[in-house]
């Protein structure tokens, strides 16, 4: 069975770091992606975490019977600015460093950069990993990058080919449900162009922005650079999620025992308890019926 991980990012305001592991087990999950938080490193930031924390929220969770699977840091690896992608690359060593201490050897992430500057931000990305790559290495860590809305690449296809072009099997790609419209809503021809390369999936709904004429959402003035989506739960937008795991499971990542699913709803935090529990059992019965 695949493993289901949850995104506690809905608890960061009133649940302590050291309390995730408890948090997961009493909500049925059995294993945890560990997300920006304060206490643990925001977006774009030095993570916050020392050896004696590690190894206090290390024994939490083996206390707790959960397992953390990966760690997520939002970076600017795609710059495009010259500080910017050096501090991507001093934030990310130490990020890399600690998941291979909580013996969770995988970095989930964003490209981040610009899209009015895309030139310059690929190449700062590629910059970026020609200094982290080796890091990976020689911490036994896979670092997986999922095109958000506004990072400089959206398209996943497009976002593959990047990848693809670093040439390193440390690189992989985390496909996000909430992203799917912003992707090119390719799900049947992208999963498979990614083989194994395909490292996570992430379980949350949207809304399809490009529907009613472009009129799905509207913001003011018309025309503004905004990228609008949700992460809500599953049913509640527009992703055709039997189409997604039917794709899932004739590419064979359904079958993958390191197969990673990642609950990541943010839009109800008042109701994060019973939307969690829900999205555990619908990833379940997704993956179950999936032909």
């Amino acid at each position: 069975m695949a493993r289901i991980a949850l995104d506690p990012t809905p608890y960061n305001a009133t649940v302590h770091l050291l309390d995730f592991p408890d948090l997961v087990a009493r909500l049925g999950y059995e294993y945890l992606q560990l997300t920006p938080n304060p206490d643990f490193g925001r977006h774009f930031h030095h993570p916050k975490v020392d050896s004696d924390l590690i190894a206090k929220l290390k024994k939490r969770s083996r206390d707790a019977g959960v397992t953390i699977t990966s760690v997520l840091p939002v970076q600017r690896f795609g710059g495009p600015e010259e500080h910017q992608v050096q501090a991507a690359i001093t934030n990310t060593t130490r990020y890399i460093q600690i998941a291979a201490e909580l013996e969770a050897p995988i970095v989930n992430t964003e490209f981040s950069g610009r899209p009015e500057q895309e030139e310059e931000s690929e190449f700062a990305f590629y910059r970026s990993m020609e200094a982290l790559i080796p890091v990976l290495e020689r911490e036994g860590v896979s670092m997986n990058f999922d095109p958000h809305p506004d990072d400089f690449v959206e398209d996943g296809l497009e976002a593959w080919r990047i990848i693809r072009g670093l040439n390193s099997d440390r690189i992989g790609f985390v496909y996000v449900g909430a992203h799917t419209f912003h992707y090119g809503d390719r799900a049947r021809t992208l999963i498979p162009e990614l083989g194994d390369r395909l490292r996570a999936v992430y379980v949350s709904d949207t809304f399809d922005h490009t529907r009613s004429n472009g009129l799905r959402y509207i913001t003011n003035p018309p025309g503004n650079a905004v990228r609008v989506h949700q992460h809500l739960r599953v049913g509640d937008g527009d992703v055709n999620w039997q189409e997604l795991f039917s794709t899932l499971r004739a590419s064979g990542y359904l079958e993958d025992p390191n197969a990673l699913f990642v609950s990541n709803v943010f839009a109800e935090d008042e109701y994060a308890d019973e939307v969690s529990r829900f999205q555990l059992a619908k990833i379940r019965e997704l993956i179950e019926s999936a032909a």
